[in-house]
């Protein structure tokens, strides 16, 4: 099997009122916030051994679109050129493949869409921490 889900890396939800949001699940669902990426009102909060990540829905593009923005499935192994060969052959086009943060720590993924038109992020094992990352 090409793409084996060893579970659910992170979440990502569109929310009106950070602070609201942050207060719900923190305080009512016991999950502790990680970090703050402000450049794109982005908060991310630790759910176990997964993230919720909120974003601000300030962004007038956003409007009219669903609350989830997307979800992430970490996938055992990430070979971007059999990834990229498996969903080509099943009619799915393979997103650009970049260096993103998720709850094991930053590593490769790639977006692609369901038959729906969701958008499911493929995260793969977290890389080495470089001294840069320190």
């Amino acid at each position: 099997m090409v793409v084996k889900i060893i579970g659910i890396d992170h979440v990502v939800l569109r929310v009106a009122d950070m602070d609201r949001a942050i207060r719900f699940y923190c305080d009512v669902l016991g999950c502790k916030e990680e970090r703050r990426v402000s450049e794109i009102n982005l908060v991310q909060l630790r759910a176990g051994r997964s993230l919720i990540d909120l974003v601000a829905s300030v962004d007038p593009a956003l409007e009219g679109r669903t609350n989830m923005d997307h979800f992430a499935l970490r996938v055992e192994v990430f070979d971007e050129a059999l990834l990229r060969e498996f969903f080509s052959a099943h009619g799915i086009d393979p997103g650009e493949v970049k260096r993103r943060y998720g709850a094991e720590g930053d590593g490769p993924s790639m977006y692609i869409r369901d038959p729906d038109g969701n958008t499911v992020e493929l995260k793969g094992p977290p890389e080495p921490k470089s001294e840069d990352d320190e």
